[in-house]
């Protein structure tokens, strides 16, 4: 048994070391072709290198999402703790791409559009998005119950992930400013090849980065849950 927790061990951290060695190699790669590599966009300038970070912070709102609805749905039908534990995990993750998605767009929002907020669709549904991520959090922090606040929030990640597709699709459902998720010239139009590889090189690298911060949150958020049962159980052992 002792060999064989070692011999795991020992596998976990490997794997850890090589993700660990590979996100920052992506990211030295990633800077090296935006900012050197790669040349600056003849209409947009300089400010079209902030869609390297900002549309990878983007596709992890839409995963973190993603993997907290199926978690939720799963925590309902199961109720076991340790799909409660992914899914506020992947949204507390989320809310901080999120967060970072609305500070990088309108940084590149004022030299394009010549205001750093318009109240375009996408734009819009983001902000909503994000005020149900705090809602989210909010909720998880001030319900004491345990189970309740777990079945309240899967409820709401439920909620919130319907506002995903609406995100996505809006640009071409209202028309607005923001533009179309741009694709390489070799699809028929969009980014030039170069351009194309740094974005996919970023997002690669981002999306790598979200997998490990969820892997350790989700272990101290299982960690923090027995605590507080065995918190819970002395105090209620105590009091009979």
């Amino acid at each position: 048994m002792e060999s064989g927790k070692l011999s795991r061990t020992r596998w976990t951290r490997g794997i850890w070391i090589v993700a660990t060695v590979t996100v920052i190699a992506g990211f030295a790669v990633s800077i090296y072709l935006v900012f050197i590599s790669t040349g600056i966009e003849r209409n947009l300038g300089f400010s079209q290198k902030i869609f390297y970070f900002h549309v990878p912070c983007a596709w992890i709102t839409y995963l973190a999402f993603g993997i907290a609805a199926i978690s939720s749905i799963l925590y309902l039908i199961r109720n076991n703790q340790v799909w409660d534990s992914i899914a506020y995990s992947s949204i507390e993750l989320g809310t901080v791409f999120t967060t970072l998605v609305i500070v990088t767009g309108p940084l590149w929002a004022r030299p394009t559009w010549g205001a750093y907020w318009v109240w375009d669709a996408r734009l819009t549904t983001t902000l909503i998005l994000w005020l149900i991520e705090l809602s989210y959090l909010l909720l998880r922090a001030f319900v004491e119950e345990p189970e309740k606040a777990a079945k309240y929030g899967a409820v709401l990640a439920l909620l919130g992930a319907l506002d995903i597709p609406i995100i996505h699709y809006s640009v071409v459902l209202w028309r607005g400013m923001h533009p179309v998720v741009m694709q390489s010239d070799a699809g028929g139009g969009g980014l030039p090849s170069e351009f194309f590889v740094a974005l996919m090189i970023s997002l690669a690298t981002f999306t790598l980065l979200f997998f490990l911060l969820l892997t350790v949150r989700v272990r101290l958020e299982l960690v923090r849950s027995r605590l507080t049962n065995v918190r819970n159980r002395i105090f209620e052992q105590g009091l009979a």
